[in-house]
């Protein structure tokens, strides 16, 4: 039996129908008809108003309503109405649908690597390959430049082996290598999804959380991982959030504050200065080390507060110590990415300088090795230029694990470089870790750049170091790390240490 259709329903059809492709295969048969019906002149009424009446027809099948953003992903609005039309639609059957949240791993890494054209090139890919895996009724947005959302349509058969097995698809077709320049540049992404029945008592709101809940868990379990929303993820992902509103309290409290580790010269075995390592002195929790609480800084976007915090505490230990009489040449303070973003930067921190009374050359301005391998134009490299030309030390810190150039070692006038414990590891123990150690300082003596070992734990590695002809020491078999208050003892136990104690002499020869 024929169902009645509505009148604008079928206005739709007749529209879609005469705005798309297929209406231009009956023109030529239109035009034939009009003259053998109507002669010449029925033939050119007919050759000048079919295109307008085309065109009208296309005009009317585009709506402000049905609009997408480019690359074929629909507006993040009409993604949310699409998704709680799913989550509405499932409420009295056992369909089940799902929502994923698909991230380029090492995006900005990319972009400082290679520039905006390459990235836009890349995302560009990156999206095209993304809808030419997801269903016909499936539904997408961009939640951000490496970012896709997608809704699975819901059905009886979607459930969480079918959501691993489609994310494991986006996968392989996103890690086919993008062709760059003539060379094949391989992306990788991680994907964080929520399968409706594991949230629908939270609500049809909590179902975009869930996916992004997921996916930070993917991107600490590495790249190119899959996770999914669970009790477990909820629990883990509460905490993490109560944390976050912890930290930021924290900061303001003082239970955030720099725990400071000493380095001391292999010539004299003097303190030739302090790092400060952040901790959390949490009042339940006891002290957190900063590998708990960053990601969470990073996250809430307050890392540049944070920076501060830091740098207050360690100008003050800095002016105390002075106050005190005890010679502490540097301060080595680590800044982050976000911190070196920030164009006010210089500004700020001479004005923190000039507070404390404290010159340039006494704070050591600790960099990751990565940092070094952005594009010369990036505001993070002015900004490191900047601080070496105001007169701070620049420490390259955690030396061969990033890839950073000698040309760049040059071009930024690192003063130190700090080679990484890793190496430094049963140095004097392991030959082949002990012959990377001494090219490392081979290198440094030849570009003029002091150097520090980090992690140096027994009296073995700390004698290697010296002999080896490594500047300074720093690590647990010196110091660990300690609060302000603990630092006056610990001076005043390593300077009479050094009282009769015999020098660790360099290697004799050129």
């Amino acid at each position: 039996m024929w169902k009645r259709i509505p009148v604008e329903k079928a206005l739709n059809v007749l529209t879609t129908a005469l705005s798309g492709p297929p209406a231009l295969a009956f023109a030529p048969a239109i035009s034939l008809a009009a003259f053998w019906m109507g002669g010449e002149r029925a033939l050119v009424t007919v050759a000048l108003t079919l295109p307008l009446l085309l065109a009208a027809f296309s005009a009317l099948a585009t709506t402000p309503g049905d609009q997408t953003v480019p690359s074929g992903l629909i507006p993040l609005d009409s993604f949310a109405a699409g998704m709680e039309g799913f989550f509405r639609s499932t409420a009295t059957t056992r369909d089940d649908s799902a929502c994923l949240i698909v991230a380029l791993d090492g995006y900005i890494e990319f972009e400082d690597l290679h520039g905006n054209a390459a990235t836009a090139h890349v995302v560009d890919q990156f999206r095209s390959r993304m809808l030419s895996v997801i269903r016909a009724h499936d539904i997408a947005a961009r939640l951000d430049e490496d970012k896709i959302v997608v809704g699975l349509n819901p059905s009886k058969h979607l459930d969480l082996e079918a959501c691993i097995q489609m994310s494991g698809r986006i996968q392989a077709t996103i890690e086919e290598p993008v062709v760059l320049n003539g060379t094949g540049i391989y992306l990788s992404c991680s994907i964080g999804f929520s399968l409706l029945s594991s949230i629908r008592n939270d609500g049809f709101e909590a179902w975009i959380d869930a996916a992004s809940a997921a996916l930070d868990e993917a991107q600490r379990n590495g790249p190119s991982t899959i996770r999914a929303y669970s009790s477990e993820t909820r629990r883990r992902s509460r905490i993490r959030a109560n944390l976050r509103r912890e930290f930021d309290s924290a900061l303001d409290s003082g239970e955030i504050r720099p725990w400071f580790q000493p380095q001391i010269s292999t010539d004299t075995g003097r303190v030739t200065g302090f790092e400060a390592l952040a901790r959390w002195e949490h009042p339940q929790k006891g002290v957190l080390s900063p590998h708990v609480f960053l990601p969470f800084a990073e996250q809430a976007g307050l890392m540049e507060r944070f920076g501060q915090t830091m740098r207050h505490h360690a100008f003050a230990a800095m002016r105390q110590w002075d106050n005190a009489g005890i010679v502490v040449p540097r301060i080595g303070v680590n800044f982050s990415s976000d911190e070196l973003r920030d164009p006010a930067l210089i500004d700020r921190l001479k004005w923190e300088l000039d507070q404390n009374d404290l010159t340039p050359d006494r704070l050591a301005v600790e960099v990751l090795e990565t940092v070094f391998s952005r594009r010369p134009d990036d505001v993070i490299t002015r900004n490191v230029t900047s601080l070496s030309k105001l007169g701070c030390c620049i420490d390259l810190d955690d030396f061969g694990t990033g890839h950073a150039s000698i040309a760049s070692i040059k071009r930024f006038d690192v003063s130190r470089i700090k080679i990484d414990r890793s190496f430094v590891a049963k140095a004097d123990r392991d030959a082949s870790q002990q012959q990377l150690v001494s090219a490392i300082l081979t290198m440094a003596e030849r570009l003029n750049v002091e150097t520090l070992a980090e992690g140096v734990e027994t009296p073995g590695e700390h004698a290697l170091m010296a002999q080896l002809g490594c500047n300074h020491v720093q690590g647990f078999g010196i110091g660990k790390p300690m609060p302000f208050e603990n630092t006056f003892d610990w001076i005043t136990a390593h300077q009479n240490k050094l009282n009769g104690v015999p020098k660790i002499g360099r290697k004799a020869g050129p």
